[in-house]
């Protein structure tokens, strides 16, 4: 089902979107972030088949309305964005379902129905592991008071741990290199704390 033509132009006011709603985040859930997603997301994308334009707005708007930053019910900021943009419901309710189906908190061991939403899913978990994943980590640390045994405590509880977690070839074969820098990174930390 590669579907119709992706409307760039949508694609291009959703960029701008997120852009504005995150112009005043820095701990690691940012526009920077949202965009790594979207690029990862539409490269993965681009070895399977699915709706490419639900793939990129899930994209885009997974974190619109994250509870840690927003206190937004019912995806209420992507809702907003996609009906101003008189998108037809069916296509709305499926942008929302990759949305809810993507954090790793609330969706431990669960994998998402649709190939798009695997793609979202496998994106922003490619984004929290590697050398931006450990950026992140200590980005979102340092700013909600965490000290760095606490960081390196989140390897353990949930970085280490989507390697096995990737739904799509792709996504597996990229986390298998992130994860091996992560492992040598810890190895690193721990030899100079000792």
């Amino acid at each position: 089902m590669d579907t119709a033509e992706m409307n760039d132009e949508l694609i291009k006011e959703a960029m701008v979107y997120v852009e504005e709603l995150f112009s005043n985040n820095s701990d690691g859930h940012d526009v920077d972030h949202t965009f790594r997603v979207y690029r990862n997301a539409m490269r993965i994308a681009d070895k399977d088949e699915c709706d490419k334009q639900i793939v990129a707005l899930a994209a885009l708007l997974h974190d619109a309305d994250d509870h840690k930053l927003f206190q937004t019910e019912n995806n209420y900021n992507a809702r907003s964005f996609m009906e101003s943009h008189n998108m037809n419901v069916e296509k709305i309710e499926a942008v929302c379902n990759i949305i809810n189906s993507v954090s790793f908190s609330k969706n431990r061991g669960k994998r998402p129905e649709t190939i798009e939403g695997m793609i979202v899913q496998d994106a922003d978990r490619l984004d929290a592991i590697g050398a931006i994943g450990i950026a992140r980590c200590f980005a979102f640390g340092g700013s909600h008071g965490r000290d760095l045994d606490s960081s390196i405590a989140h390897f353990h509880e949930k970085l280490l741990l989507l390697k096995d977690e990737m739904n799509t070839a792709c996504a597996k074969q990229i986390a298998e290199e992130r994860h091996q820098f992560m492992e040598k990174f810890l190895e690193q930390y721990k030899k100079e704390i000792e």
